[in-house]
C-alpha cells in the first residue's frame, strides 16, 4: 500500500465538493474544524480542503493547516477507504500550534472512520 497522496486521492472538481456538502453521511467537528464525508464508488478515500482566507489571514498559516491535514489523512487513509472527505476550517483554529492542530484533526478523522464502520 502506498501512503502518498496522489491526485487521484484529492477532491479537485466542484461537483465532487458539492456532492459531499449536499449528501454528507458522516460529520465530525469541533471549534477549529468540521469534517464532512460521503460514500464514494471508489475503493480509496479522497480528501478536499476548504481553508478560508477569512479564517486564517496569513498564507503561511493556511499552508500549515493544509500540510497537517494531508499528513493526518495520509496516515489514516486505509481506515477511511470508500469516503470522500472535506475538511473545513473554523475560527477556533486561530492561535493553535502544530501539535494541537494535528491532535484535533486526528481525533476527527478517527471519529469519521468509526461512523463509517457503524453503517
Amino acid at each position: 500500500m502506498s501512503f502518498s497522496i496522489s491526485s487521484s486521492r484529492r477532491l479537485s472538481i466542484a461537483t465532487d465538493f458539492n456532492r459531499v456538502f449536499k449528501s454528507s453521511c458522516c460529520k465530525a467537528g469541533d471549534d477549529a474544524f468540521l469534517l464532512l464525508a460521503t460514500e464514494s464508488s471508489l475503493e480509496h478515500a479522497r480528501l478536499g480542503l476548504v481553508i478560508a482566507k477569512k479564517q486564517l489571514r496569513q498564507a503561511v498559516d493556511r499552508n500549515l493547516v493544509k500540510r497537517i491535514s494531508r499528513e493526518a489523512f495520509r496516515l489514516l487513509q486505509a481506515d477511511l477507504a470508500g469516503l470522500d472527505i472535506v475538511v473545513l476550517c473554523r475560527s477556533g483554529v486561530v492561535g493553535l500550534d502544530k501539535r494541537q492542530i494535528r491532535y484535533k484533526l486526528d481525533t476527527l478523522f478517527v471519529k469519521i472512520a468509526s461512523q463509517k464502520n457503524r453503517e
